[in-house]
């Protein structure tokens, strides 16, 4: 579960893993897949095979070992990792997109939010922690089949307490009158945004916020004609993150020469090799190297924010 609720509705993070827990399994830094854990369950991967049975009592983070005597890490399924692992039924937000989004709308414990749509459910999850234990989250989506999917997935985290879904075409029916005036903030992610900013104005508290995803540069211009009439401080951001690979490499480094001025840098290890090229004996190394990840994403999306006007 990725947000353990008690009877007494409190948070309770768990840090031991049991029968019927979901966990993330780390093979390695871009392959990870989250896991059912049940007695009798057996994990296949080309390191060979894992008995959830032995995972069961360990605490998350723990690293554990197949018949082959291979290992992976069983990670706890926050939503940053749920993100990189849940299935792609629409294209989805990440993490910079949505801590952006989490931050700018303002969205605390306690706090009533709307969405629309749903799609995949990644940005979801992480609103249900930024509300948990008292908010809620009241997610929308016109495709039935995504909406059904998507409520699997909650109950499977855990959140399906703190998350609704439910089937509606937000662009041509508007947001249900019963929110009219109690949202903290509303979320769209839509082909036609500025057709539901009416209505999402209608359903925001004195002072609220609305945000608006989009990917095309025209979407963002008409949603804030749209915008003027009801909100203020509109803003719109790119967000764009360069992630670095942090890895451990084998290096080689040899004896400097009395008569060299410069010491020469460490070097990768030649297999079959143990000597430089002056005859001397070189010592390896494990050493940690850095280095921009090769698939850094680009261009996302535009986030358009925007405060409801107060009027009195």
């Amino acid at each position: 579960m990725i947000l353990p609720i008690d009877p007494a509705n409190k948070l309770s993070f768990k840090r031991f893993i049991k029968d019927g827990d979901l966990v993330i399994v780390y093979e390695r830094h871009d392959t990870m897949k989250a896991v059912k854990v049940s007695e009798d369950g057996v994990l296949q991967n080309r390191f060979g095979a894992f008995k959830h049975s032995e995972w069961i009592g360990k605490p998350f983070g723990s690293k554990v070992l197949s018949n082959k005597g291979a290992f992976v890490y069983l990670l706890a399924p926050t939503p940053e990792l749920w993100t990189l692992v849940l299935s792609h039924r629409t294209q989805i937000l990440y993490i910079a997109d949505i801590s952006f989004v989490v931050m700018y709308l303002e969205i605390v414990p306690g706090c009533l939010v709307l969405e629309s749509g749903t799609g995949s459910g990644s940005l979801t999850t992480s609103l249900a922690r930024a509300v948990a234990s008292t908010g809620h989250v009241y997610t929308f989506d016109f495709h039935e089949q995504r909406a059904a999917s998507a409520r699997e997935d909650f109950e499977k985290t855990g959140l399906s307490s703190l998350v609704t879904v439910g089937v509606r075409d937000i662009q041509g029916e508007g947001f249900p009158d019963e929110f009219c005036g109690r949202a903290d903030s509303v979320f769209l992610d839509l082909p036609q945004p500025w057709l539901a900013i009416p209505s999402a104005g209608k359903m925001l508290k004195p002072d609220g916020v609305l945000c608006s995803f989009s990917p095309c540069i025209e979407q963002v211009q008409r949603s804030c004609e749209a915008l003027k009439s009801q909100f203020t401080d509109i803003r719109t951001f790119e967000v764009l993150l360069r992630t670095y690979e942090v890895r451990q490499k084998i290096l080689e480094s040899c004896p400097v020469n009395e008569g060299d001025s410069i010491e020469r840098p460490p070097r990768k290890r030649r297999q079959g090799s143990a000597e430089g090229s002056n005859g001397t004996e070189c010592s390896s190394s494990p050493t940690v190297v850095i280095r921009p990840s090769g698939e850094a994403r680009g261009h996302t999306g535009y986030l358009t924010f925007a405060r409801l006007k107060c009027f009195v």
